[in-house]
């Protein structure tokens, strides 16, 4: 009798091993029991069928004690024919020393440290203003699709170069080196955190074409200057244009920035009187402090009775909730009879930069005041918090000296030795 049922022991295992392969009929008639039970497929593929009905394919690895089952997804979302091709990948890595779950820590990495991934990360860890983040993602997705599902530590400078030159053979050569910078940024945000070695971007100075440099026009001439800012204080149009002309002048910030002005931003009492731009609002993503001129101030107080009861400083003339257009500011130097090729709303940054420069004022004074970026940090940190009085003195001089302009009498020109000379 032992000897009976040791044989049928060696039959049911010899069946059991002897199966090779199910069959699709097969699976979809496989019925959930109390407990998983397991088709084996064979060479290691079976599928795990559970009691709350799903079916889902294993692969064996090894034997003994260091077997190991891996999971090669759920049926039906990987069919029979997919699971196969799967199982024999993984017996291939097997043969060449590689085991499944060392291979899918290193697919999973392959995926997880793509350049579109990584340039996800980036801006995510970045304070920029929106409209900033914005031409950053615009930027990013000119090259995604040559670039962006591929490891960041397997691209040369060859593929970054190929995908720059389709932004380049468009005419757009100022966009493909914006691409280009950017994507510097995330090649070395790459490097630092591990995940490439080197920045390609390095190695394709001077293979793009360099753009055609447009400057904004501006007046640099004094007497020019003031003849402009005596058509300012002729202006017949909105009142609300006219103060955007006077305080384009007298704060020299970016249009962008004056336009969506708000009133909350802005301390007109006491004696240090300041607009605080915030830093969302601001092309470099930090807070950029204004100091007010009385002149300035003045502009402001007056505004203040117009519109000084809604959320915006320069409202739209179509809507309160809206700002001022964008091209507002140059439509009414047109009105004044100043061409593009003579006079845009941002040269008013050129003119105050280039005539505080030539009075003597020191660079650094103008860059901070300019919101230009600073390269190194801490510098920047302490220029903020140390020059700001300084900064203050400039602007209340520069009024003054647009004053003695727009007089068309005989304007000093501020010492050499001005403060932070």
């Amino acid at each position: 009798m032992r000897l009976v049922l040791t044989a049928a022991r060696v039959l049911r295992g010899y069946v059991r091993s002897s199966v090779r392969s199910i069959s699709d009929t097969a699976i979809k008639g496989a019925k959930p029991q109390e407990r998983p039970y397991k088709l084996r497929d064979g060479e290691g593929l079976s599928l795990l069928v559970m009691p709350n009905g799903r079916r889902l394919w294993r692969f064996r690895c090894g034997h003994g004690k260091s077997e190991s089952m891996v999971s090669l997804g759920a049926y039906p979302d990987v069919p029979l024919k997919l699971a196969r091709a799967k199982a024999a990948e993984a017996r291939k890595q097997l043969a060449e020393g590689v085991t499944p779950a060392e291979a899918r820590r290193t697919e999973r990495a392959q995926t997880e440290n793509t350049f579109e991934a990584l340039a996800k990360e980036w801006l995510e860890r970045q304070s920029l203003a929106d409209v900033t983040r914005a031409k950053a993602e615009w930027l990013f997705g000119l090259v995604l699709p040559d670039i962006g599902s591929r490891p960041i530590a397997d691209l040369k400078a060859p593929d970054l170069l190929k995908a720059l030159r389709k932004i380049e053979s468009t005419g757009r050569h100022e966009t493909a080196l914006g691409v280009k910078q950017r994507c510097g940024q995330v090649f070395r945000f790459a490097i630092a955190t591990g995940r490439a070695e080197s920045d390609p971007t390095g190695a394709l100075r001077g293979a793009l074409k360099a753009p055609n440099v447009e400057n904004h026009a501006a007046l640099t001439d004094p007497a020019k200057v003031g003849a402009l800012l005596r058509a300012i204080e002729g202006y017949d149009g909105h009142p609300a244009t006219a103060a955007a002309l006077r305080l384009s002048a007298l704060t020299f910030v970016r249009p962008g920035e004056l336009r969506a002005a708000e009133w909350r931003e802005f301390t007109l009492e006491g004696k240090e009187p300041a607009w605080r731009i915030p830093g969302e609002r601001m092309k470099m993503g930090e807070l950029h402090i204004v100091p007010l001129a009385t002149q300035a101030v003045a502009v402001l107080e007056e505004l203040h009775a117009l519109t000084g009861q809604g959320r915006y400083v320069f409202p739209s003339l179509r809507s309160a909730e809206r700002c001022m257009s964008n091209n507002t500011v140059n439509a009414a130097l047109r009105r004044l009879g100043y061409t593009s090729e003579e006079m845009t709303a941002h040269g008013f940054r050129s003119t105050a930069r280039t005539l505080l420069n030539e009075q003597g004022w020191h660079p650094d004074l103008i860059e901070l005041q300019l919101a230009h970026a600073e390269r190194n940090k801490v510098r920047a940190a302490y220029n903020r918090a140390q020059r700001l009085a300084e900064r203050r003195k400039m602007m209340q001089s520069w009024a003054d000296y647009l004053d003695g302009l727009k007089s068309g009498g005989n304007v000093v020109a501020i010492r050499k030795n001005a403060p932070g000379a």
